[in-house]
């Protein structure tokens, strides 16, 4: 071994070597430091929302004065939908159906002496656009329960109106089990109770949702029988910053809730400038570790005669080889363990302004970006040691 690395030291150039590493280190460290910055900054341009997707948008038409006098519909005919769906930029169109029925609803504390009911409404959309498990997500007559998904903004309503003038507990999503809710539905001379489950509460629904297999079955059994045109759709779009979803949007006068078409289009375009970033910062990485692999392979040529004559005397191939592979171990770990440094040093500085600026927001760790960055070592170092085993190994039969 000893005699391998004296061999290696008489090539080694420390020009070369420093080249790698500042050439591999800079890599390193955009790589890494677009995949924090990434996970730091979302949460900032699209609000978590375990139950609606960031590319589903939910549209309506604009109202307005004139055309509430005019006698103009909100609502959404089939031609429209239809025209909708063929537009390049959409993937899917689902619509809101709305209950024809009254419904009753009885919110109060498990326990508590307080109670309070309210007249609401159901809405359902196509269970392919509601993100949750499909055992929760379903409704059967026999049981007699609803699940339901809330809008996040009651339980603001409920925090800081009727809770505080009440003297009731305040309470949170992770608290939402408390809540009972039973549901009276009548419509067409018949009534029936129904108990409410909460599912969760949505950041992006300005409605009260429930399964669509549930909103059939009550209109079938205690609606009118009438026929009504949607008033808001749910699309699946590609690109939430496409231009033609904007001009299309502008001359059909529709609108998206809480302008989530602003916000998908900031998201995307984050995604696109991290990717971007991302794929300079694979492509210096990448280029710097051919140039090691270069330099690995002309420190092996300039000692093929000497590393013969080791093979000829009994060393094999395996120990001619280590010193080699432990040389790229240690310039691949000491760059992953320079970049890392450097990000974390990078990361505490904008995140400084950024938790100044957003002190509630929540900030995620560095460790999955570490992982990665461990996960890339560990390739590009199998990649190296091969490639010089192969090497020496074809000294090694071409000589005998």
């Amino acid at each position: 071994m000893k005699l391998v690395w004296k061999l290696l030291q008489q090539h080694i150039s420390p020009g070369q070597l420093a080249g790698f590493i500042l050439a591999n280190l800079f890599g390193m460290m955009i790589v890494l430091l677009s995949i924090q910055f990434y996970r730091d900054i979302i949460p900032l341009f699209s609000g978590k929302d375990s139950f609606i997707k960031e590319d589903f948008l939910i549209v309506n038409k604009k109202v307005s004065t004139l055309g509430t006098f005019a006698g103009g519909s909100n609502t959404f005919s089939l031609p429209d939908v239809d025209e909708v769906k063929k537009q390049p930029f959409t993937k899917k169109v689902g619509t809101f159906t709305s209950s024809d029925y009254d419904v009753t609803a009885t919110f109060g504390m498990k326990g508590g002496d307080f109670h309070f009911s309210t007249e609401m409404f159901f809405e359902s959309v196509p269970n392919g656009f509601v993100d949750v498990d499909s055992r929760q997500w379903k409704f059967d007559p026999n049981s007699h329960v609803i699940p339901i998904i809330l809008p996040k903004s009651y339980i603001n309503l409920y925090n800081f109106g009727f809770a505080q003038s009440r003297n009731m507990p305040t309470i949170s999503e992770g608290l939402m089990n408390m809540i009972e809710l039973g549901v009276k539905v009548n419509g067409q001379g018949k009534e029936e109770t129904f108990e409410g489950h909460i599912v969760g509460f949505s950041t992006r629904l300005n409605t009260i949702l429930v399964p669509e297999d549930f909103i059939e079955w009550s209109n079938r059994n205690f609606g009118k029988g009438q026929h009504r045109d949607p008033s808001r759709l749910i699309l699946e779009v590609g690109n939430p910053a496409d231009d033609h979803i904007a001009k299309f949007f502008q001359k059909k006068s529709y609108e998206t809730e809480d302008d989530k078409l602003e916000a998908g289009k900031t998201t995307y375009l984050l995604k696109m400038i991290t990717g971007v970033v991302l794929i300079i910062g694979v492509i210096i990485s990448a280029l710097s570790f051919y140039i090691l692999m270069l330099s690995i392979y002309l420190l092996v040529q300039k000692n093929t005669t000497k590393l013969e004559n080791l093979l000829l005397i009994g060393y094999s191939p395996n120990r001619v080889c280590m010193p080699y592979q432990l040389l790229t171990l240690g310039l691949n770990g000491a760059v992953l363990t320079g970049a890392f440094a450097l990000v974390c040093w990078e990361r505490s500085y904008y995140m400084d302004i950024v938790t100044q600026l957003f002190p509630k927001m929540a900030v995620p760790g560095v460790f999955t970006t570490f992982l990665f960055g461990v996960g890339i070592f560990i390739m590009v170092s199998i990649i190296n040691c091969v490639a010089i085993r192969r090497k020496v190994y074809g000294i090694w039969i071409h000589k005998s």
